[in-house]
């Protein structure tokens, strides 16, 4: 686990500013929260070492590009040993409509956050992908019907 960095109201208003629109230059970034340019740049590249931020990059529309179902897919492993569960693991990294995974407590041991464009390819994820590998046992899968909120954006106002 990753040590606490001690963060400053300065630091925050940063990471709130980045958080909301990660192509802010360090001198927008100082207008918004009252810093110059090199005071904004030098935070940013302390934030960025000390791992706080992790990146930035483009958020595509999914449903523009063709992407129109989400499905959030229980996994249950067939059996519980380390092997299976690198194996399992290996299966998701390689599967790109796997957007998300996560090892949960529970009924099911994994949790999958999938895109795909229409039934027939979630058909054929489940069916020739995930249902046919060794590690499996289960899959039940909830296709969503509407999105009442999404954001990866922390809430850093709990820090402050």
């Amino acid at each position: 686990m990753q040590e606490s960095v001690p963060l400053d109201g300065f630091d925050l208003r940063l990471l709130a500013a980045l958080q909301e629109n990660g192509r802010l230059t360090n001198q927008e970034v100082g207008e918004r929260i009252g810093l110059s340019p090199s005071q904004c740049s030098r935070r940013r590249v302390a934030l960025e070492a000390a791992g706080l931020i992790r990146g930035y990059r483009a958020e595509l529309a999914a449903e523009a590009l063709g992407f129109r179902l989400l499905v959030f897919i229980h996994v249950t492993l067939a059996a519980h040993s380390g092997d299976n569960a690198r194996k399992f693991r290996a299966l998701v990294a390689r599967v790109d409509e796997v957007q998300e995974a996560y090892a949960l407590t529970g009924d099911a041991d994994y949790l999958l956050k999938v895109v795909v464009p229409d039934l027939k390819d979630l058909s054929v994820l489940v069916n020739d992908v995930l249902l046919p590998h060794e590690t499996i046992a289960r899959v039940r899968s909830s296709i969503v019907l509407d999105r009442l909120k999404e954001t990866a954006r922390l809430p850093l106002r709990a820090l402050g």
